[in-house]
């Protein structure tokens, strides 16, 4: 399977700029699953729950339309974040859409800093999908620091973690190092790059996209540039929980002795 990331400095609020980046981007890449940043389409700097609502979308919006319309053209599936719009709730939701249609959404579990003022506690939980014979799991940026959460996709059959990011702290690009290796699993983390500064806001993005495999070994990672890539994977190799002849992961846990 082909797989890789999209990174770039999304301009706050403006959709149509912040697609066209992405097609432009993508236009020389054939690959088969593609994952853009955190909340790629608007930014990420909301001065307030009104700006966010002005700038969010159901999962059927306008963006939606775009990133199907993309994955038709390029016969490839994208994953993607972006603000999510409901009758009554504002959500950090990602969004997996295939040529077919759109396959699976999630919603943030872990909201980060003043994100806990603008969007709701999501409430997905955390699923595995299949698409092209392998199953997929979702998270978003803060995620990363609860174990339970990659863990948890593990054990529900996850051979792929594909993790949308707007990372202003340094230290995800090498604690996935670790989740790779302790869930067996690929992870594809893509970030975005750049400054938002916003009347007394200020996020600086790290960028470090990145693909580790199951064994821990970095099969891509960029610094802070502006980038669309992938490399090519055997999404087998995250069926193999075992260490050594006399370790698996998975069946050496002792279940029984956790969260008493």
């Amino acid at each position: 399977m082909k797989i890789g990331f999209v990174q770039f400095n999304p301009a706050f609020g403006d959709k149509a700029k912040n697609c066209r980046t992405v097609k432009r981007l993508l236009a020389h890449i054939n690959a088969d699953v593609i994952l853009l940043p955190e909340l790629f389409n608007t930014g990420y700097a909301f001065l307030d729950k009104k700006e966010l609502a002005d700038l969010a979308e159901p999962t059927t919006g306008e963006t939606s339309a775009f990133i199907n319309r993309l994955a038709k053209e390029k016969g490839c599936a994208i994953a993607y974040g972006f603000a999510e719009k409901t009758a009554d709730s504002y959500y950090n939701s990602m969004a997996f859409i295939a040529p077919s249609g759109t396959i699976s959404t999630y919603r943030k579990s872990h909201l980060f800093f003043e994100e806990k003022y603008l969007f709701d506690k999501g409430n997905t939980g955390f699923h595995v999908f299949e698409y092209d014979s392998v199953k997929f799991g979702m998270l978003i940026c803060w995620d990363w620091i609860y174990p339970e959460a990659m863990r948890t996709l593990a054990l529900k059959g996850a051979q792929i973690i594909l993790h949308a990011a707007n990372l202003v702290t340094p230290y995800c690009p090498d604690a996935m190092i670790t989740r790779a290796i302790e869930n067996r699993v690929f992870i594809v983390t893509a970030d975005r790059t750049g400054d938002e500064i916003r009347d007394g806001k200020s996020y600086h993005f790290i960028g470090m996209s990145q693909v580790v495999e199951p064994g821990g070994n970095i099969r891509m990672r960029v610094a802070d540039e502006t980038v669309a890539n992938y490399v090519e994977i055997d999404p087998n190799a995250a069926l193999h929980k075992d260490m050594n002849q006399h370790n698996d992961l998975f069946l050496d846990r002792r279940a029984e002795l956790y969260f008493k």
